[in-house]
């Protein structure tokens, strides 16, 4: 029941944190700084009362150990939501992302000198093509995501200059992500598995950095506090329609993030992989479907790629058939 629950909430958690995230960029598109601050900040203080006890309890892994983990999960999640601010568009950034595999298989052969099967190499190489089709045909509409304030036309090179840089943006994370992934297994391996610990102080720890990122949090502070008001059925109070948004999405990433550390230590990572793949599938659609998110047949064919690419890789069919084959010898011996 557990873990059932805990696949619900990944789903309705992560989902509806993607519809949030969406309706934020819509309205502001370089609000990623702000709104990664404020999840961070959430899940800080849920930490320490919860799961800290107001500084009570001792980690269990050493904290030099987690400012490293820190300073590489704090730049990722930064680029991811800064790469908005570049002209870089929702579908593009969540099947983009979705290439992790690739980045995680690099590392791991150039690091750990590690070898794979045929198949995983024959899986990233689906993956890699799907992105590549997906970037280059999105490439070639690159719309400004920036909030003009006025009616100047917009420079095309100027346009897909600063869409190129949300490419790199997002490369850089992918990269980082996967270094920190590797870096992960070694402190689990070292230490053991804490979910809430570690949660708790991969929030906790990067909170200073944003010190450097005041002014820019601060300005889209006040482009949320200038947004519409929506007016609160019970209460009959008006609040700026950014604010009810960001509200919505640092909850429902509290939720979908703290369901994932729980799956991690209730399932195997090939059902953790599977749910949070088959997740920001059902996300990618409803975010074309829900928004109107412009998506040719080039870009169906990229994800397409991209996500049976992440199937092989997950070796699926392998792990049924050997779940099967047992349970078919023990049909037939009796």
């Amino acid at each position: 029941m557990k873990a059932a629950l805990a696949i619900l909430l990944v789903f309705v958690g992560c989902c509806s944190n993607v519809v949030f995230l969406e309706l934020l960029v819509k309205i502001d598109p370089g609000s990623g700084n702000l709104i990664t601050f404020l999840q961070f900040l959430f899940i800080a203080i849920e930490g320490f009362l919860f799961t800290s006890k107001c500084g009570t309890v001792r980690p269990r892994i050493g904290l030099k150990d987690y400012t490293i983990l820190v300073a590489m999960f704090f730049v990722a999640s930064v680029c991811n939501n800064y790469a908005f601010d570049f002209n870089i568009p929702m579908p593009l950034h969540m099947i983009f992302r979705a290439g992790s595999l690739i980045a995680n298989m690099i590392m791991g052969i150039i690091i750990l000198r590690k070898r794979y099967a045929f198949s995983k190499y024959l899986s990233v190489g689906m993956i890699s093509l799907g992105i590549v089709i997906c970037t280059i045909v999105s490439g070639k509409e690159v719309k400004s995501t920036q909030v003009l304030p006025t009616d100047e036309p917009e420079d095309p090179v100027k346009v897909f200059f600063w869409w190129t840089i949300g490419i790199s943006l997002l490369t850089l994370a992918l990269f980082v992500s996967a270094r920190m992934g590797l870096y992960q297994e070694v402190l689990y391996k070292r230490y053991g598995k804490h979910p809430k610990e570690a949660l708790f102080y991969t929030h906790l720890l990067p909170l200073p950095f944003f010190l450097i990122l005041t002014s820019n949090i601060w300005e889209h502070i006040k482009l949320a506090n200038a947004s519409p008001l929506y007016d609160v059925p019970v209460l009959n109070i008006g609040i700026p329609i950014t604010w009810v948004y960001l509200l919505g999405n640092v909850l429902t990433q509290y939720v979908c993030i703290s369901s994932v550390y729980v799956l991690t230590t209730e399932c195997s990572s090939l059902t953790v992989t599977l749910v949070v793949t088959l997740r920001k599938f059902v996300s990618l659609l409803f975010s074309i479907v829900y928004f109107s998110n412009p998506f040719t047949i080039y870009h169906w064919i990229g994800t397409l790629l991209v996500f049976m690419g992440t199937i092989i890789f997950t070796e699926v069919v392998d792990k049924v058939k050997q779940a099967l084959v047992p349970k078919t010898a023990t049909k037939k011996t009796n």
